[in-house]
């Protein structure tokens, strides 16, 4: 039986949702934050950049769902690296030593990742099985999730949830790709031709729960739909669904000169054909499989009305 949880990054885009979602089923939450707690909240202080952690985060609590990180849509530099690397690591060590530490232990530890531990791809099929690529975002994954060790080593079940774009109108990539879609100035980014990995906010928060409370679950779960899309097979949906043109391709050059060379070819350009195996296996069901639907559960769309 799920009671209390223990969330980090409860108020981005994703934790916030699910945040939402718990509270609906009745679970307490507890919300790790990086400042004093408000008195009379549950929240719990952590620092994990002085790799400190309040000693009664785990009391009682029944899983742990880790989601902080530093922004990866910004120009990289060295220093921006390091942030992305520390944000994701450090915390994660700090988090699953605490675990294994505990004098009792949660049953499920819920530490993030992503479908860039693939590196770019092309047109190959990808689930759990397949080896990590090669790059900075493909071995910081792989790292990032070796921190989550200590906890599995001291017996807690650990999920990876490799995700791949969240699709929500307030939120994430579609956000930032509304605006210009909005204004029939959208279209497909590079050649298009690029795999495009994805999932619904909804499926993505049900994904979650489902982790939390499935015990065969364990390792590596790709978090995307089952049916992938080239780049611009995205763009020509998401106008049909806005009833605005998508044919203006955001060239490679314009994009680098924005965010950066090495950013761009390692996510907006990169080739990433994941599949749910894992997910699907364990009995998991989509509400939102097929990207049109997703689409129009996202923003809200009938089918006849923008």
């Amino acid at each position: 039986m799920l009671t209390r949880v223990l969330v980090s990054g409860a108020t981005g885009f994703i934790g916030s949702a699910l945040l939402r979602r718990l509270a609906g089923d009745g679970i307490a939450v507890r919300r790790l934050v990086r400042r004093a707690p408000a008195a009379g909240s549950d929240d719990r202080e952590w620092d994990p950049s002085r790799g400190v952690i309040d000693p009664r985060a785990l009391d009682d609590v029944d899983a742990v769902v880790h989601l902080s990180g530093a922004r990866i849509d910004q120009r990289w530099s060295e220093s921006v690296e390091r942030e992305l690397r520390e944000s994701r690591i450090r915390s994660t060590e700090l988090l699953a030593r605490a675990i294994a530490s505990a004098p009792v232990r949660p049953r499920v530890l819920v530490s993030g990742s992503a479908i860039g531990v693939y590196g770019d791809r092309g047109d190959e099929p990808l689930d759990e099985r397949s080896a990590p690529g090669t790059g900075f975002l493909a071995g910081l994954c792989v790292d990032w999730e070796a921190a989550a060790r200590p906890a599995a080593d001291a017996g807690v079940r650990v999920v990876h949830p490799r995700t791949g774009i969240v699709l929500g109108a307030h939120g994430g990539a579609l956000a930032r790709m509304l605006p210009p879609f909005k204004l029939g100035v959208g279209g497909p980014t590079g050649s298009g031709r690029q795999w495009m990995s994805w999932i619904a906010l909804a499926d993505m928060v049900e994904a979650l729960l489902f982790a939390l409370r499935t015990e065969t679950l364990a390792g590596p779960a790709n978090f995307v739909a089952p049916e992938p899309v080239r780049n611009a097979d995205f763009a020509r949906t998401l106008g049909h669904v806005l009833h605005r043109p998508a044919v203006l391709p955001t060239p490679k050059l314009a994009l680098s000169l924005l965010f950066g060379r090495e950013m761009v070819e390692a996510t907006l350009l990169a080739s990433q054909r994941a599949t749910p195996r894992a997910l699907l296996d364990a009995g998991f069901g989509f509400a939102h499989p097929r990207l049109e639907d997703a689409l129009r559960a996202a923003l809200r769309i009938d089918g006849s009305a923008v």
